[in-house]
């Protein structure tokens, strides 16, 4: 049994990459890693079966960066998961219900918040 999480205060968009890799390797992925430069794909931290993204703007994440994490999960035949400071656009939100993609909300606290039922699954460690 895992302990408690203990989140990261986000105050810079570093801060919110460094919350994000904290919780996944919470949850049990090993060896998650930020590439030293961001690569056009977006993704911003990596593991042994997975691709992250963090979108720490203001505004709520779109379809495209959802379906772009998706495909590049799919290439790499690794688990998607999306973090977000501003939340998603409804279409990106319907997708990600469509494809099966954990997404969560970052408070400013650290602590992610499921915002689908894949998030919910992942967070509960339920595959």
């Amino acid at each position: 049994m895992r302990g408690d999480f203990r989140p990261l205060t986000i105050r810079t968009a570093r801060d919110a990459v460094a919350a994000a890799a904290g919780y996944l390797r919470w949850l049990g992925f090993r060896d998650v890693v930020q590439p030293e430069e961001r690569p056009a794909s977006g993704v911003d931290l990596r593991a042994p079966g997975l691709v992250a993204q963090v979108d720490p703007s203001t505004r709520p994440t779109g379809l495209r960066a959802v379906e772009c994490l998706w495909l590049n999960g799919l290439s790499a035949s690794s688990v998607s998961v999306f973090f977000s400071l501003a939340g998603y656009t409804p279409d990106a939100r319907s997708r990600a219900a469509e494809i099966g993609l954990p997404l969560f909300v970052l408070d400013l606290t650290g602590t992610p918040q499921p915002v689908n039922g894949a998030a919910d699954d992942l967070a509960s460690g339920t595959p």
